[in-house]
């Protein structure tokens, strides 16, 4: 009895381990659904315990202190909990995740749909991207996006905007979910000071949208969505300093509040006070920056999940640049030159679903923008309110229809201290205040499983220009399951707001010269779109080809070739016109190795008649004729790290010189931006990343005797032989060639086309508590 009694003891207590260890541990193996190919760096967590690992390079996992449940991941692929009940080992089946195409967008159509099967064509842009090259303005990040190139606009004060596709910055309209925001004077800072932490996605439409969005989207579209306060993580930050002494930080915070509301909050501060001149010229090499932004988001909970989000933001910056002994004592004098711009701006965005069965929604939002700058001795001081209303009703109609009404309103308030706002009759300032109502509607039909046309009209009412119609009509062809070819038409206008879209105007010593009264610019553009998804074994393929042709009337070019003193603006004589091609291809293989690269090919041109009625084919300032990016990503899962190598090159482009003596080259060279950075992952929390923006160490300098004109003489005193305050020209109108002055110039900093930041480190830290 003892002996049975002992082997009884000892049987029970094997027993007990046995089940303790299948308890505590499980194995397996996770797989491509759609190969059944291995899946290596898949991530897999116990639920519960928090206990996870990675599989390896076999697929192959074991997992300790195992729950009932556990969820697995892997970056592609749809995320997946499995209960392994009494197995010890399981196989773990993932899908495919195409988010890029099965993205949902609503820029194209302004009412959700799937990016694969919208009719206009559209970028999505994550905030994954944006972290390959962590940057501290939406301004920079951009710069890794084919067809996208901010330019900037001035060596001094560093103002900038956007260009898609050869055009200029005022073409492109910028909206915050949805809200057309970032517009005339905030189009030059606009960019800056949005927290990225609480950046959902971007999405790009490159050609006209003004049959939706009104006259500033006559070249494109760019719509920053910002998170959802339900599905946003409960915590996160964002630190990065570089060897510039630029520090830059994030935070984002969810809240709930009572029952029916959450609330998503949000700051970033950005900080640059170290001064560089490594060209020599005694001025600042980039502006110094001072600025916060601070963003609130509300979300309620209503019935029926109806929408009702309100939403806002408050700016303020200080940033200069200038001669190196400038500080704020010479703000505004001719003692020290330097160019110092307060900006003060707050912005309110709402969107509310109407309680009725339709889907009827009421969008607005209302800005302020107060800038105070000083340009040498030159005051700009500015002041702008917009509001902006707009009424959206989604009606499907039958199985294969599905219309759009909508009605806008905007008004604008804008006063300044120049001669935009004043009347030249009595002498007397007259702030400009108007109302342009609008209405449009768009009818998305189905023609069968392969064919999907739209059409839309929009009618605006300009209390100048009157009754406006862009129309605009769009065809999606599905040739077969992910092969897709998309046309897309229309027409756009824009009305000029010279002094808040040219900064030009504001700076160096070139006279402003307005010849006529302008009109409204007007296009029309075609647009044809080709996607194609690969899959083979587990590499992933996603190729997007564009090509495009743009055709502009009544064009309004600031003109610095007809007087080397002057910026003459008036309405094109002829045309102009953008005509390219682009193409992006996108590889995942492995999920380990993931590109993005894309390469541009333009041609946008003036073609103007002269006097003797002889036209003139000329290209466009500032405009290169191809450009190139790429984003090239990769992961060791094992050791949880990713190598991001990000980049874009640029073809020659015609530069603005201020005389035949000028002796600054009238084209760029090829030149090329290229940054590398390595992000490890401690843990669920934490990542800290760094590395080298501008590998090449390139700037602008490089290939020019200087860059700012006659930087030892920025108000131009000692051309001022008469001692009347002006510059003395020659009986040709032009400014003499002597000793002390050699090639006949006068104070420009508008010589620019790249950033004149050299090579510089970079290193931070992101932090993320999901609940």
């Amino acid at each position: 009895m003892k002996i049975m009694r002992k082997i009884s003891l000892l049987v029970l207590s094997v027993s007990i381990c046995l089940v303790s260890v299948g308890q505590a541990s499980r194995h397996g193996i996770v797989l491509d659904e759609a190969t059944g190919q291995v899946l290596v760096g898949a991530t897999i967590v116990s639920v519960g315990s928090g206990a996870t690992v990675v599989s390896d390079e076999r697929g192959k996992f074991v997992i300790e202190k195992l729950a009932d449940t556990i969820l697995v991941s892997a970056v592609g692929y749809i995320a997946k909990q499995f209960v392994p009940g009494t197995r010890e080992h399981v196989v773990i089946l993932l899908s495919p995740l195409e988010r890029e195409l099965d993205a949902v967008v609503v820029s194209g159509t302004m009412r959700p749909v799937k990016k694969s099967e919208s009719p206009i064509s559209v970028e999505v842009y994550t905030p994954q991207f944006l972290k390959k090259n962590p940057s501290p303005s939406l301004f920079e990040s951009l710069s890794n996006v084919n067809g996208v190139r901010p330019q900037l606009n001035c060596s001094v004060c560093n103002t900038g905007d956007i260009h898609i596709n050869g055009l200029e910055g005022p073409y492109t309209m910028v909206t915050i979910d949805g809200m057309p925001i970032v517009s005339s004077l905030a189009s030059v800072y606009g960019l800056f000071g949005i927290p990225t932490q609480l950046i959902d996605r971007i999405e790009i439409v490159k050609g006209p949208a003004s049959g939706l969005y009104g006259s500033e989207a006559i070249g494109g579209l760019i719509n920053i969505i910002t998170k959802s306060p339900e599905k946003s993580p409960l915590f996160t930050a964002n630190f990065m300093t570089t060897s510039w002494l630029e520090h830059n930080f994030d935070a984002g915070a969810k809240l709930r509040i009572g029952k029916k509301a959450n609330l998503l909050a949000g700051i970033n501060y950005f900080n640059y006070q170290h001064a560089f001149d490594k060209n020599n010229d005694q001025f600042t090499d980039v502006t110094l920056q001072h600025r916060i932004s601070i963003f609130n988001k509300l979300s309620f909970t209503r019935r029926n999940n109806r929408v009702a989000t309100l939403a806002g933001r408050y700016f303020y910056e200080d940033r200069w640049g200038g001669d190196m002994r400038w500080s704020k004592q010479f703000r505004g004098t001719d003692s020290i030159y330097g160019e110092s711009i307060y900006t003060n701006r707050w912005e309110l965005i709402g969107n509310y679903q109407l309680p009725v069965n339709e889907k009827m929604f009421f969008s607005f939002s209302a800005t302020g923008h107060h800038q105070d700058s000083y340009y040498g001795t030159l005051p700009y001081l500015a002041k702008q309110k917009i509001a902006f209303g707009q009424f959206n009703w989604d009606k499907p109609v039958g199985a294969h229809h599905n219309l759009l009404f909508g009605s806008v309103l905007r008004y604008n308030y804008y006063d300044d201290n120049s001669t935009a706002t004043l009347d030249t009759l009595s002498g007397k300032n007259t702030p400009d205040k108007h109302a342009i109502p609008g209405m449009y509607v768009q009818d998305e039909w189905k023609v069968n499983s392969k064919h999907h046309l739209l059409l839309g009209l929009r009618y605006d009412h300009h209390p100048v220009h009157k009754s406006i119609f862009t129309p605009r009509v769009a065809w999606k062809w599905s040739l077969r399951e992910r092969e897709v070819i998309r046309l897309n038409a229309g027409t756009g206008f824009r009305v000029v707001s010279l002094f808040t879209e040219e900064h030009a105007a504001l700076t160096g010593a070139r006279a402003v010269e307005i010849k006529e009264s302008l009109r409204p610019e007007r296009s029309y553009n075609v647009n044809v779109n080709y996607t194609r998804h690969f899959r083979w074994g587990g590499t992933s393929i996603n190729t997007d080809a564009s090509i495009w042709y743009s055709h502009f009337m009544n064009q309004i070019i600031p003109d610095y070739d007809t007087d080397p003193n002057k910026i003459i603006y008036k309405n094109l004589r002829g045309f102009s016109s953008s005509t390219g091609l682009t193409l992006n291809l996108e590889v995942n293989s492995g999920n380990r190795f993931k590109s993005l690269a894309g390469v541009t090919l333009q041609d946008v041109k003036k073609v103007e008649r002269n006097d003797h009625g002889k036209s003139i084919r000329q290209a466009l300032m500032l405009t290169e004729k191809w450009s190139g990016t790429w984003a090239l990503t990769y992961v060791f899962p094992a050791i949880g790290l990713t190598v991001d190598y990000t980049g874009n090159i640029y073809g020659p482009m015609r530069l603005p010189l201020l005389s035949d003596t000028d002796p600054r080259p009238g084209f760029s060279p090829v030149w090329s931006i290229q940054n590398i950075q390595f992000t490890k992952l401690l843990g669920k929390k934490v990542e800290i990343f760094g590395g080298i923006k501008n590998l090449l160490n390139w700037t602008p300098a490089r290939h020019s005797p200087f860059l700012i004109a006659r930087s030892n003489d920025p108000f131009d005193k000692r051309l001022d032989y008469n001692g009347d305050g002006k510059v003395d020209l020659d009986a040709n109108g032009r400014v003499p060639v002597t000793s002390e002055n050699p090639y006949g110039l006068t104070f420009d900093p508008a010589y620019v086309y790249a950033p004149n930041q050299g090579l510089r480190i970079f290193a931070g830290m992101r932090f993320s508590l999901k609940q």
